[in-house]
């Protein structure tokens, strides 16, 4: 009788053994952004999100595109050409800092850049796309208005020609990056339907008031785009794309990297809780040794886990050409909604340190209201879902 193989010993920090998975250069990229998060995000964010500012951003984008993780998935002109697994990973660990800053990363690359990639012209691709890579140039991306948020088909910024030049005007809502950005990607209505455009925002007419008195995403530039009268060439406008479908295929490409970047959120968390739970001491014994903790802890795990194993499939669909846009949906409906809960589970565990800077727990709920919100809502991709399920139309 042929003996089996014995387990590995249970790993706490992996229980379903999914680094497993994971190839050597997956580990690599992974370990290469956990440390660079380690370095230069841990130390400061909470004081970054207590005083609601994000300092040196421009220099913390050069860092990442040092690291390559700006545009990492998309190939040529100076991106890293990583799998969509790798890119996911890069989300992870970033969101584990602070959902901030994967905000960053996701927009320059996931918004921008992919929209410049996909259906940008060559000349286009060629004058942005390397210097957006290595953090030289940021990019924002206006989609979001004051009025319609998920109803972007009745957007009211337009583009109209006068001679051989776009003439745009109309305004763009919640923007991350829109005040520190070289570039704007921005989505109006046209006579021909729904076109984008790169503003270069030293265009005249072109401003980025930034948004202040937020309680989410503090450690975030968020902005205004205000276009008035801003006057750009025939050559602005990205050649290959019609209609909405355009934005959507790059919300669609940032919501997958969502998908892995709240369960970050969730992980730190999570640790902070167990971590806790093993130390602070109540009744004569660690909060941890308690039924009703452990339980807790155990339900946190599983979500957790089953989270980035949900977001790993989908990474591997995505790399493979099969990832539907409803499957997306899927992923950040649940991983979003369930990092949440363990968040506000993991505060409950803390007790009032829950609420403390000290710890990063309050910090990442905050945020992930945010994530909650943009980039679909739960009720869009409930919808999303529901229509391709049943097959029938309930959005109007």
């Amino acid at each position: 009788m042929v003996s089996s193989p014995k387990p590995p010993a249970f790993d706490p920090a992996d229980p379903l053994g999914i680094d497993d998975l994971l190839e050597p250069e997956d580990l690599a990229v992974r370990d290469t952004v956990r440390d660079w998060a380690a370095d230069r995000v841990l130390p400061y964010v909470a004081d970054w999100y207590e005083k609601g500012e994000l300092p040196g951003i421009r220099e913390l984008a050069r860092e990442l595109g040092g690291i390559g993780a700006l545009g990492m998935s998309l190939q040529g002109y100076g991106c890293a050409g990583a799998s969509a697994v790798q890119y996911g990973l890069a989300c992870l660990e970033l969101e584990a800092a602070d959902s901030g800053i994967r905000s960053l990363v996701s927009v320059q690359g996931s918004l921008a850049m992919y929209a410049v990639h996909r259906f940008g012209g060559e000349e286009q691709k060629r004058a942005w796309l390397p210097r957006m890579a290595a953090g030289e140039v940021i990019g924002c991306f206006g989609l979001t208005e004051p009025d319609h948020g998920s109803d972007p088909a009745n957007m009211r910024t337009h583009a109209k020609r006068e001679g051989g030049d776009w003439v745009l005007n109309g305004r763009k809502m919640w923007i991350t990056n829109g005040s520190v950005a070289g570039v704007a990607v921005v989505w109006a209505q046209t006579d021909d339907g729904i076109r984008g455009f790169l503003v270069p925002t030293d265009s005249p007419g072109f401003s980025a008031p930034e948004i202040k008195h937020k309680w989410s995403l503090r450690a975030s530039v968020t902005s205004e785009l205000v276009l008035d009268d801003v006057r750009l060439p025939a050559d602005a406008v990205l050649p290959e794309v019609t209609g909405l479908r355009g934005p959507l295929s790059c919300l669609s490409h940032a919501r997958y990297g969502i998908v892995w970047g709240a369960m970050g959120a969730a992980r730190s968390s999570f640790e902070s809780a167990v971590q806790y739970a093993k130390t602070r001491e109540q009744f004569g014994r660690p909060i941890g040794a308690f039924q009703l903790t452990q339980a807790k802890l155990a339900d946190m795990a599983v979500e957790l886990h089953k989270g980035i194993l949900l977001a790993h499939h989908l990474g591997r669909r995505m790399d493979a050409g099969r990832l539907r846009p409803e499957q997306v949906s899927f992923g950040k409906l649940n991983n979003v909604r369930e990092a949440i809960d363990i968040c506000r589970t993991a505060r409950t565990i803390l007790g009032a340190n829950g609420i403390s800077l000290e710890y990063p727990v309050m910090r990442h709920a905050t945020n992930l209201e945010s994530v909650l919100t943009y980039e679909g809502t739960v009720e869009m991709h409930q919808l999303v879902l529901g229509k391709a399920l049943t097959g029938l139309d309930a959005f109007r």
